[in-house]
């Protein structure tokens, strides 16, 4: 199961720290939700997610401000002692003295933004749910053409880096060469990224590695892709027969999303690059409701009948 480090969030979203402890830098977040401790803060505990990062906002700072000193240290140790992996304050505010004293006894870190707590909510929620989303990793390209995701996928030495490099050149960008890790973000959404050592690089045989960043610049390359298309290139097999009109839509299933899928036969002469534009804006075109297969096929089904 995947896992966010406390320290991650900290940095990622410039958080101030109250109140650390030792063995605070080793506590990892498993989940994307996040709660409001409105009601636990009078007393309800029940069905309390103790796995969620907790965020303190006006309403509960206000709430906590009308009881006596004594009954709020009573409902804060009452709230903290179920336990949770931390507790950040939204707007700035100041914590209550009773809240750093159970922060202490229970070794809970808290922790401050000065954002508003409905948009440190939702960018939280954004961050965590990409982070933990289920992800899988394949041998493969990915490369954005005309807007769409291009995932290439086929044996070592079929021409995946050559064919990305080509799209490169003409005016197209790379997110990942060799290794591809694909995250499930929504039920419909796959996402594409290289991993970190080796983003942006990448390896053709007989010339080595390469930094495509430095050498086409910052526009030619992308972080991360949603994936739309999948093309699985193999060598061209004489005995096997392949799909010329296009009439049966193909898909290959990953993380339990099918994404529309070809199969591209590889031999000299042949331009990759050509045939993955033309693939991606047709890709495009069959989403917007138009697909040139059928669109003749009705044609010369209509020729026919008359």
């Amino acid at each position: 199961m995947s896992t966010v480090k406390l320290p991650d969030i900290i940095k990622e979203f410039q958080l101030e720290e109250l109140c650390m402890f030792d063995g605070s830098d080793k506590i990892e977040i498993t989940t994307a939700e996040v709660n409001r401790p409105g009601l636990q803060l009078t007393g309800y505990m029940e069905l309390f997610g103790s796995d969620r990062i907790q965020i303190l906002g006006k309403v509960e700072a206000t709430y906590l401000e009308s009881l006596s000193p004594e009954e709020r240290l009573r409902r804060l140790d009452e709230y903290f002692s179920h336990g949770f992996p931390c507790l950040v304050i939204a707007r700035g505010m100041e914590p209550f003295e009773e809240m750093l004293v159970v922060s202490r006894k229970y070794k809970i870190p808290i922790l401050r933004t000065s954002d508003i707590t409905s948009r440190f909510m939702s960018g939280l929620i954004r961050y965590l749910n990409l982070l933990l989303a289920p992800k899988i990793t394949l041998h493969g390209g990915l490369v954005e053409v005309y807007g769409e995701g291009v995932l290439f996928l086929g044996e070592s030495g079929v021409g995946k880096s050559e064919t990305a490099l080509e799209l490169v050149k003409r005016g197209h960008r790379l997110i990942a060469d060799d290794v591809v890790e694909i995250r499930r973000v929504s039920d419909k959404t796959l996402l594409g990224s290289a991993p970190e050592n080796i983003r942006y690089f990448i390896e053709i045989r007989g010339v080595g590695i390469l930094d495509v960043k430095n050498l086409y610049g910052m526009g030619s390359v992308k972080m991360q892709e949603n994936i739309n298309l999948v093309m699985k290139l193999e060598h061209w097999n004489k005995d096997k027969i392949y799909d010329r009109l296009g009439l049966e839509d193909q898909y290959t299933e990953i993380l339990g999303i099918k994404v529309p899928s070809l199969v591209i036969p590889v031999r000299p002469g042949r331009n990759l690059a050509i045939i993955t534009e033309v693939a991606a804006m047709n890709n495009k075109q069959k989403k917007m409701g138009y697909n040139a297969a059928k669109a003749i096929s009705e044609r010369l089904m209509n020729e026919m009948n008359k």
